[in-house]
């Protein structure tokens, strides 16, 4: 592979090389290496984005702490608010030190941290330090964990994975390596700093797009897609890139919004939809059910229904700006700024041929 030209390249492409060695296993993945260095390359400089000094910095910045325990599922600060509509774990990712840290040293380690504000995925905590996110991802996590096939052993890819919570998850369920991809700089400069507290793992974010990522690599044995396939103009050609990532019998797990209707109840929003202006389809779960077997997926089946509580997606310190209820009708919930149906998200199932 080329020698990167960016001054801030060598340090964050060394922290891919554990992940070229295990792609590496892979024939066609092997041939792909040279053009995801060069895919990534720009993205981890300041050619990817204004602010990559100042996220550079901040991860610069972070001490060098020794960590007692990595926790991969450890339950939250029980004086923490519960979510009154669904009594689910509350779990978060992070490291305790084997030294206390001091009150100034929490202080530090926060402020550097928030430096690198909005933090939409989580939560965290890192020697003390709790990352309260917008969203509430353990609560999605909780809701699939029981549906899925076990992760043990596997080699997981996670598309659109943010800062990566999920992926940590997942290697705490006994997954042999994650990779999750996200077009976000932000979120893969947030990952690094939680990996720099975590310690060496087998997982991994990159900043890509699904559609970039190595076509019909056929390597992965579990492939999350979880809040993309709306985003996309296109959503089967999505179906069919997650589909050609899994080996033969391999697991899709899909998340994704949905509206209530038979198989050919598609939702086309004018304009926005929760104020988002890149939301293109949104199916029912029968709609998304079809598309996946047009797709070639078999054994499908829709394994959660849920509409978003105020519980799960908020504004809080580590993510000051608007979210949920500010996307909502204020006087009636169960519909958005714009008069449509409240989110409500699916999780699917389904196999690769």
């Amino acid at each position: 592979m080329n020698n990167p030209s960016s001054k801030n390249s060598p340090s964050m492409l060394n922290h891919y090389q554990a992940l070229f060695e295990l792609l590496s296993e892979s024939t066609r993945l092997k041939a792909w290496l040279p053009e995801f260095q060069e895919l990534i390359e720009p993205k981890l400089s300041a050619q990817g984005h204004g602010d990559f000094d100042r996220w550079s910095t901040a991860l610069n910045q972070l001490p060098h702490i020794d960590h007692d325990r990595r926790h991969l599922d450890l339950p939250l600060n029980p004086n923490l608010p519960l979510n009154p509509h669904r009594q689910l774990n509350q779990d978060r990712v992070g490291a305790s030190p084997v030294t206390p840290l001091s009150t100034d040293q929490q202080q530090s380690l926060q402020d550097t941290l928030m430096s690198m504000i909005p933090w939409r995925k989580g939560p965290f905590e890192l020697h003390g330090v709790h990352i309260d996110t917008e969203w509430r991802s353990d609560f999605k996590w909780q809701r699939l964990q029981d549906h899925i096939s076990p992760l043990e052993g596997r080699r997981v890819l996670d598309v659109g994975c943010g800062n990566g919570y999920h992926c940590w998850r997942m290697l705490g369920a006994g997954a042999r390596m994650v990779l999750g991809i996200d077009p976000s700089v932000l979120s893969v400069m947030q990952f690094h700093a939680i990996k720099h507290f975590m310690g060496p793992a087998p997982v991994f974010v990159a900043p890509l797009r699904m559609e970039q990522f190595c076509t019909n690599s056929r390597y992965f044995d579990s492939v999350f897609s979880m809040g993309v396939l709306y985003h996309r103009k296109a959503p089967l050609d999505h179906l069919v890139e997650l589909k050609n990532s899994l080996k033969s019998g391999g697991e899709l797990i899909l998340e994704t919004l949905v509206i209530d209707g038979d198989e050919n109840s598609v939702m086309v929003p004018e304009g926005r939809y929760a104020r988002m202006n890149n939301v293109w389809y949104i199916p029912s779960p029968l709609a998304l059910e079809k598309w996946l077997r047009r797709s070639g997926f078999k054994n499908i089946r829709t394994v959660d229904i849920n509409t978003t509580q105020l519980t799960e997606q908020r504004s809080t310190d580590w993510m000051p700006f608007n979210s949920l209820k500010d996307f909502l009708d204020p006087h009636d919930i169960q519909l958005t700024h714009e008069g449509l149906p409240a989110p409500t998200r699916a999780i699917t199932i389904a196999e690769a041929p």
